[in-house]
Parts: structure tokens; sequence; C-alpha cells
């Protein structure tokens, strides 16, 4: 009679997790592919239109003197003739408000202003695009970042598909700049969140509740965005942009995401304690207003990214005790390992366009997800630092991120 052990029981249940991991592994890598296959493109033709609604750009800018001139000399050459750049200062403590006025004395079609101190309540990000709304009067609202760059012809190719399909709204996929190691090892594996909740294929569904807008890119027609409540709706949401999108697409209204990776970029993250803060901005306010639900999702990253190589450690140990379960742990966790390594490979080449060696540092990414997620719970008591802010209060929301 074989006898079953407290480690042998201990281990059988590892084999079991690991199964499910395995398995959801493999669903997000054929979601991967083929969202990758069949989510719509922007470009189409020379993106010549016939009507040109006037448009009014609306940049928000803190403390980007490293990319705020780059992204207003891409948006003054695009091959559209009726636009206007509202180039918004959020109490920049560089020198962001002295390059934008500089832009707006030499081109008359920019528009410099100082959003103000934001009031309490308020992420300055929300504050400043609403100051620049209330000085717009176009009958079409662009938000972009200060950190994308923009082809030409990417204003006239979104607003020809916007008119074309006579959509209320259009939000597009940039390609993600990765400017340091930290953020090429980490981000091939964000984007499975974008090529799974949030891929084009689901936000273009009518079967699915799923609206998001990237905030690096979206179009909005006026009398929809006044509906849906301005920014002011959203003021105290930590990433407006993805709450934006889920009250467009929840009041019915026809939106669209097209991928543009060929034509527009933006940075996600400029170096580890960028990409700390990042992550710590998607789960503090969730913690703030629900312990249990910011730990599930801990929990949920945790067993997807990191249990796998963890497991592939500890199996080889187990191998010298129990030979059957020991191969089982090593086979089936190595197979993850190896699935989730094809999966960045997959967003390395196809998503961000940078080395498929970083693939290889999956294993450094699968870390430093649920460990941002870590340390932002761990210092939720002291708020959420971005842009140079500290944001201390449960007010502040993070409803536009979902997992």
């Amino acid at each position: 009679m074989m006898v079953v052990t407290a480690t042998d029981a201990f281990n059988a249940i590892l084999l079991a997790i690991i199964l499910g991991v395995l398995g959801t592994w493999l669903y997000l890598l054929a979601y991967t592919i083929r969202s990758y296959k069949y989510a719509p493109r922007l470009h189409d033709g020379d993106g010549s239109v016939l009507e040109e609604p006037k448009v009014d750009i609306i940049v928000p800018a803190r403390n980007e003197e490293r990319f705020i001139a780059r992204c207003l000399d891409s948006l003054l050459k695009q091959r559209y003739s009726k636009f206007r750049i509202i180039a918004v200062d959020d109490s920049s403590t560089d020198s962001t408000a002295r390059i934008m006025e500089e832009f707006a004395g030499r081109d008359g079609r920019v528009l410099f202003i100082h959003a103000g101190e934001k009031p309490d309540g308020w992420v300055g990000k929300n504050w400043a695009c609403y100051q620049a709304y209330l000085r717009s009067d176009a009958e079409l609202l662009l938000f972009t970042d200060a950190d994308s760059v923009h082809d030409e012809k990417l204003l006239p190719l979104a607003v020809k598909r916007l008119l074309k399909d006579g959509l209320d709204a259009l939000t597009l996929v940039p390609r993600l700049e990765c400017i340091d190691r930290w953020t090429k090892a980490t981000l091939p594996l964000l984007l499975v969140f974008l090529h799974s909740r949030y891929s084009p294929l689901r936000v273009n569904s009518n079967k699915h509740d799923t609206g998001y807008f990237f905030g690096s890119y979206y179009i909005i027609r006026r009398e929809v965005y006044e509906a849906v409540g301005t920014h002011k709706g959203v003021r105290n949401e930590m990433v407006e942009d993805g709450a934006l999108g889920a009250r467009v697409k929840k009041q019915g209204f026809r939106m669209r995401m097209f991928l543009a990776d060929d034509l527009f970029s933006a940075v996600w993250a400029r170096d580890l304690n960028t990409l700390i803060n990042g992550l710590s901005r998607l789960i503090v306010p969730i913690y703030h207003v629900s312990k249990a639900k910011a730990f599930s999702i801990f929990l949920i990253t945790f067993f997807l990214f990191l249990y796998p190589f963890l497991l592939a450690s500890y199996s080889l140990q187990v191998l010298s005790l129990n030979l059957d379960l020991g191969t089982s742990l090593a086979v089936t966790s190595m197979a993850t390992c190896i699935t989730i390594a094809v999966t960045s490979l997959i967003h390395s080449i196809k998503g961000l366009g940078i080395s498929p060696l970083y693939a290889f540092a999956s294993p450094l990414g699968s870390l430093l997800i649920p460990l941002g997620f870590l340390i932002g719970m761990r210092k939720s008591r002291y708020g959420v630092v971005w842009r140079g802010r500290s944001y201390t209060y449960s007010i502040y929301r993070a409803d536009g991120f979902k997992i």
C-alpha cells in the first residue's frame, strides 16, 4: 500500500496550481496571436479627407522637457489644415512651460496655457485636460501625451476613419518606446493585459462591455465628451483614459480601437523608478477602495508571472525525492516558463520592436510586475507618487484598470 506523505500532498497541490497557470498562459498566447492577426489597423490609404472638421489637440504636460519638443514638432507637421494645439502646463518644475511657450510664440497654431494648481480631489493630468477643454471650441477633441511622436499622416487618417465609420470616439494603440532595460524586460509581459482584456477585439465588440481609451491618443466628438461628463466626471481617476473610455462604451456611444504602432509611439516608463511607480499607480487606489480586491490582483499576478519560475527551480529538488511527481512538476513548470517566454517574444517583436533576446529576460519581468504591486500596497498609506506629485487620499480611484 502506497503511503501519501504531507510533502506529496503539498506537491500535488503545487502541480494542480501550475496546470491551471499553464492553461491560462496557453489561452493568453492564443489570444495574443489572434489579437495581432485580426485587430484592425488604422492605416488606410494616404489619409486624405474630403471633410476636415476642426480639431483641438490637447497636450497636457508636467516635467516633460525631455520629450515635449519632439511631440509638438510632430504634431505641427500633421497633413491637416484645420487644427490647433492646446499645450497645457501642469505646474511643471522644469523647462517644460518655457519650451511650450516658445512653440506658441513661433506658430499661431499653438495655444499655451497654464493649468494652475489643481483643486483637492483632482488628479493633475485630469485637471489640465479639463482646463484645455474650457479653452477649446472645436467639434473634435484629440487628447495625446507629451511623450508621443506622430507620423504626419496620423491625424488625417484618424479623422477619416472616425467620419467614415460614423464613430463617436476613436482610440489608437501606439508602439510603446522602451528606453531602459528594466522596461524592455517587463513591458512585453504587461502587454498581455492589452492583448487580452483590452484588446481591440474586445473593445470593438458589442458582445463585450470593455471600453478603454489609450491616453496617448483618443479623438472624441465634443458633444459626446460633454455627455459622459468630461474629465470632470473622472477627476479622481488615476487611470482616467480607461475610465473615460469605459463611460463612452457604457453609455452606448460608438467607439473603436485601432492598432497604429506604425504611425506613432509613446513612452510608458523611463527607468526602474517610474516603472515601479507606474505599477503602484494601478494598485494603490484599488487598495484604498478594497484591500481584498487589491490583494487578489497581487495573487493573480504572482501566480501568473512569478510562480512558474519559482516552481521550476523547486521541482528539481522534488525530483530527488519523488521521481514521478518531480517529473510532472518539472515538465509542467518548464512548459509554462517556455509559454511565457514565447508570449514575451511575440510582444517584443510585434508590439515593441525590440530585440527578441529580451524574451530571455521574462523571469526578471515576471518578478517586477508582482513586486511593483506589492510595493504599491505596502506603501499605500503614503499614497502613490506620479509625475512628481503624491496622491494620498482614498478619494483617488483606478476604476479604469481591471485584470
